[in-house]
C-alpha cells in the first residue's frame, strides 16, 4: 500500500506578481499544499538540494518554472537538474509568458511534463493549477 503524502509546490520565477497570482491560485483552488518559493534557478537547487542555509524540500513535490529569470533562468535550471543522478527526474511544468517556439522546443527536449502559458485571466491561471494539481492526484509520484 502507497502512503498517501500531499504534493509540495515549488514555484521558481523572480516575477513577485506572478508568485502572489500563482499562490493565489492554489488558494482559490482550494488546495491545502505546502508551497515554497525561489526566485531563481540557483536558489531552486539550494532548496532541492539543501545546500546554502535552505532546508531540503521533501519528495513528492512538483516544480512550477518561469523560464526568463536573473542568475540562472528556466533552461539553466533544467539543464542543471537533469545531469544531477539526485534531481534528474524532477517533475517540471513550466509555468511561463514566452510562447518563443525556441523556448518550448527546449523545455521538452529537457524532459518537462508541460509548457503552460500564463496568462492575465485569473479564471485561467486557477484552472491550469487544478490541472496541476488533478495531474498529482492522479500519477504516482516518487518519494
Amino acid at each position: 500500500m502507497i502512503d498517501f503524502e500531499p504534493v509540495k509546490f515549488l514555484i521558481v520565477d523572480d516575477d513577485e506578481v506572478s508568485v502572489i497570482k500563482i499562490k493565489r491560485a492554489i488558494a482559490k483552488a482550494k488546495l491545502g499544499n505546502p508551497v515554497r518559493v525561489a526566485n531563481d534557478g540557483i536558489e531552486a537547487l539550494e532548496i532541492l538540494r539543501g545546500d546554502g542555509g535552505q532546508e531540503k524540500i521533501t519528495p513528492p513535490y512538483i516544480v512550477t518554472l518561469d523560464i526568463n529569470m536573473p542568475r540562472m533562468d528556466g533552461h539553466e535550471f533544467l539543464q542543471e537538474i537533469r545531469n544531477d543522478t539526485r534531481l534528474k527526474n524532477v517533475l517540471v511544468f513550466v509555468l511561463t509568458t514566452s510562447s518563443n517556439e525556441a523556448d518550448i522546443r527546449a523545455a521538452y527536449d529537457r524532459n518537462v511534463a508541460g509548457y503552460i502559458l500564463k496568462e492575465n485571466s485569473e479564471s485561467d491561471l486557477i484552472d491550469k493549477i487544478n490541472m496541476i494539481e488533478n495531474f498529482s492526484n492522479l500519477v504516482v509520484l516518487p518519494k
